[in-house]
Parts: structure tokens; C-alpha cells; sequence
């Protein structure tokens, strides 16, 4: 599905990247390395797809928000002082986690993990914006390099 995409250009790109930074198991990088083998300019690939994947990203960050850490304390047996200790690591450099949300598997579940301990939106925003661009680049730079 994600290489027809690819026939959709920038859109595609965006949605594709959208689509893989939330909890459906796909992978942006075919539409991504698939334009910029077509010549699409580069960076604005890059920056699309990081758009994209950032804002799924965030996505999932708000859909584990709707969870209640009342729940946490019920069905994990964890005590309500310990809920609140693992909150207050998450407002400060705890958010900063939100930069892994670009690794396959573990990503989507670090994103909806801040948001269920209510995690700082502006510390895992500007954290997640950050890997997700790292990753673009460092995948942009990686097909060049290989492309000669």
C-alpha cells in the first residue's frame, strides 16, 4: 500500500508519514527513499515527512492522554505515590524521551506512554520534532551517500 504512495508526491509522502507515526504498523521510509530516488527535492522531503510523522507522533501522545492514571493504580497495582514520582520525572527530563519516538516498534508506545503520565506537551513537542527530523536527515544523507 505504501509504494502506491509514492504516486501521490509530496501528499503521499505526508500521508504516509503521517499513517507510520501512529499506532498502524507501516513504515514511511519506501515513499520517503522512493521520491528522492524520482528526484524530488530533498528537503523538502524531509521536512514533509517529518511534518507528518510528528504530528502522528503527537497523535498518539493525545490518544494516550484520554487514559486515566487512575487505571494504572487499579489494574497495575501501582500506588498512587509512585503514579504521581514517575509524573513529576516525566514534566521535567522525562519528556525528553519523546526524541526515541522516531524507533520502529518502541516509538509509538513511548509517545502514548508521555501522554498517559501526562508528560509536558512543549518538552516531548519540541523532543519529538527533533528525532523525527534526525532520523529524516540522517535517512536522506544515508541514500545520498549510498546513491553516490
Amino acid at each position: 500500500m505504501l509504494d502506491s504512495l509514492v504516486e501521490y508526491g509530496y501528499a503521499g509522502l505526508f500521508l504516509a508519514s503521517f499513517l507510520s507515526a501512529t499506532i498502524l504498523p507501516m513504515g514511511s521510509e519506501v515513499v520517503f527513499v522512493g521520491l528522492l530516488s524520482m528526484n524530488f527535492d530533498a528537503w523538502l522531503c524531509t521536512i514533509i515527512a517529518t511534518t507528518g510523522n510528528w504530528l502522528g507522533g503527537m497523535t498518539n501522545y493525545y490518544i494516550g492522554k484520554m487514559g486515566k492514571i487512575e487505571w494504572i493504580e487499579k489494574y497495575l497495582k501501582t500506588p498512587e505515590s509512585k503514579v504521581r514520582k514517575i509524573q513529576n520525572f516525566l514534566e521535567g527530563k522525562g519528556a525528553g524521551m519523546a526524541f526515541f519516538c522516531f524507533l520502529p516498534a518502541v516509538g509509538d508506545i513511548i509517545a502514548i506512554a508521555l501522554g498517559y503520565m501526562r508528560a509536558n506537551v512543549y518538552i516531548v513537542n519540541v523532543s519529538m520534532l527533533l528525532g523525527k527530523f534526525v532520523r529524516y536527515v540522517a535517512l536522506m544523507y544515508g541514500l545520498h551517500w549510498i546513491m553516490g
